[in-house]
């Protein structure tokens, strides 16, 4: 099932559709759509959960990654709740 994600990315808010299928996290589907490779902050984000005492520290370190490569918020846009037969 997909949802909507909604994002600003320097100074510009956007939407994208995200599915797990395709993606692991909504942030690296953010990265990739706007074509930013990850492959450095993925070794460094899974060095720094694997030495943190701190459950928080990996959170911490992505959600300032993202802030210096440009993006603001990130987050899965609201559920529309439809009746029965509506589309």
């Amino acid at each position: 099932m997909s949802r909507t994600i909604v994002y600003t990315y320097k100074e510009e808010e956007k939407r994208l559709i995200f599915s797990f299928d395709i993606h692991r996290n909504i942030h690296e589907a953010v990265a990739t759509a706007e074509g930013i490779d990850l492959t450095t902050f993925l070794k460094m984000e899974q060095q720094v959960e694997a030495v943190s005492t701190c459950s928080k520290a990996g959170r911490e370190y992505r959600d300032s990654y993202f802030r210096k490569l440009g993006f603001g918020k990130i987050a899965l846009a609201k559920k529309e709740n439809r009746g029965v037969g509506e589309k």
